[in-house]
């Protein structure tokens, strides 16, 4: 299932020309995945107090246009990927009001506990697990 996100640049995120600089993608797929979660009923703090962190393990980011200072964005996010112990997001970042491609990308990340050792979600938090899995299907 996707969901969406709307932001607006802004003018600390971008270079003297105006243009936004590229690891601030990367803040943005986080508030995507941020949002994703809340979406569903859950929250990035609700998992870390049951004792779930996922650490991203990978990231990429492709870039197609430059976004600008003011541009209004939105970030689609869906789940590509799940496992018991990992979890693939990727994300597509548009202008709004032309619905222009700026960049894609995905970030793997690993369910861990609190000792940062790996986890099966599915075993651990079942109940999670199956919302996220019913999220997909």
């Amino acid at each position: 299932m996707e969901k969406y996100v709307e932001l607006r640049v802004r003018y600390k995120e971008t270079d003297q020309m105006g243009v936004v600089y590229y690891s601030n993608y990367f803040v943005w797929f986080e508030v995507a995945r941020t949002e994703y979660f809340r979406q569903l009923g859950y929250s990035y703090k609700q998992l870390e107090d049951e004792g779930i962190i996922l650490p991203a393990v990978e990231a990429h980011c492709e870039y197609k246009a430059s976004a600008h200072y003011d541009d209004e964005l939105v970030v689609k996010i869906w789940i590509d990927n799940l496992t018991g112990v990992k979890i693939t997001f990727q994300y597509e970042v548009y202008r709004k009001y032309e619905k222009k491609l700026l960049a894609k990308g995905y970030t793997i990340h690993a369910f861990v506990d609190a000792n940062k050792r790996p986890v099966s979600l599915k075993k651990v938090r079942p109940q999670i697990w199956q919302t996220l899995y019913q999220s997909i299907h």
